[in-house]
């Protein structure tokens, strides 16, 4: 359900959007309590408040192209790539021009007509069981061989991450390849897709599986904090990040883009420019437990524990092209 802020409420119930010099009407679907601090740094450093409005991507994306060009929408931040690619498709963004986004965002974590950007990265790794698993899979194409078979817990076709992680797969390798792929994936789990990232690790710790396919930020935080059924069994939980002789991991995006009616444009671009600092990339690792996008920037201990990898620098806006295609796959082959 969606939550509206005060604020922000009060400019719903107007026909015309807010022209109130200092505010930004922020459209979030990134449910994390710690994000308040990314906020009120920016609000503290600029004297601009924050109006948000909180809610899942889908409803957002729908919620602004219902509004049209009476949306008080200034800002949509959401999670990984296909989202950002759906709304660039809804003519809910509109491209922006800025020095500071180009130097510190890496051209593969953009759109190519600068719509949307990545503000921070998890890498889409493997995690395994070292007391049952002696050879984990240390690429993305050996998950699908029959060696493992019974033995990989992963989430369903639904979910947007597996959807870009194969959508990747047929930019690199073609159709018939990823087709493959997602066939010997589904001959090796260990049970039907369930739960969201955490459930295929709790699966992995509770002897479901000896292989779980998770982002990284989902481990990381039990590392840091207590997450029931992972953070007790780590010590026999072992990761891989995949295709480091050849590709590179697969990373998923949290990232933002400009509204394409913003009545507050410039405050917008300049919250863009404001999570591409050191001081808010710092805080996506330390606060969230992800990579961030600009090099150079410390990382939390925590995901520093998991290591340092090589990304796949294929571009996001290349594979957001495949999304349908790799939907179409994981329909065919009978991925729940």
């Amino acid at each position: 359900m969606l939550r509206t802020t005060t604020a922000l409420a009060a400019l719903l119930a107007i026909a015309a959007p807010a022209f109130a010099e200092g505010e930004l009407n922020l459209y979030s679907s990134r449910h994390y309590d710690t994000d308040e601090r990314l906020y009120t740094d920016f609000e503290d450093a600029t004297g601009i408040t924050i109006n948000r409005i909180e809610g899942n991507a889908d409803e957002l994306i729908a919620r602004m192209v219902a509004e049209g060009r009476n949306s008080p929408a200034d800002v949509l931040i959401t999670v990984d790539t296909s989202r950002l690619a759906r709304a660039k498709e809804a003519g809910i963004l509109q491209p922006v021009d800025s020095a500071v986004l180009e130097a510190a965002v890496p051209a593969a974590l953009q759109d190519t007509d600068n719509t949307w950007f990545g503000f921070s990265q998890r890498a889409r790794i493997f995690f395994y069981d070292k007391e049952r698993v002696a050879t984990p899979p240390a690429t993305y194409a050996a998950l699908a061989d029959p060696a493992y078979k019974g033995e990989v817990c992963i989430r369903s076709s639904t979910n947007t991450y597996n959807q870009t992680l194969l959508a990747a797969i047929i930019t690199h390798e073609g159709e018939a390849a990823a087709t493959a792929w997602a066939e010997g994936v589904v001959a090796n789990m260990a049970r039907d897709p369930q739960g969201g990232d955490t459930d295929q690790l709790k699966g992995l710790a509770s002897g479901e599986c000896g292989i779980a396919v998770s982002n990284t930020y989902y481990f990381a935080r039990a590392l840091r904090t207590e997450v029931e059924g992972v953070s007790e069994h780590l010590d026999r939980i072992g990761w891989i990040f995949p295709d480091q002789d050849g590709n590179g991991a697969h990373v998923n995006l949290s990232g933002a883009g400009v509204a394409a009616h913003a009545p507050n444009r410039e405050n917008a671009v300049k919250f863009l420019e404001y999570l591409a600092s050191e001081q808010a990339q710092v805080y996506f690792s330390n606060g969230n437990d992800e990579y961030p996008v600009v090099a150079g920037v410390p990382l939390a201990e925590n995901v520093a524990a998991l290591g340092e990898f090589t990304a796949d620098d294929v571009s996001l806006a290349e594979v957001a092209k495949n999304l349908p295609a790799a939907q179409r796959i994981f329909n065919a082959v009978g991925w729940e």
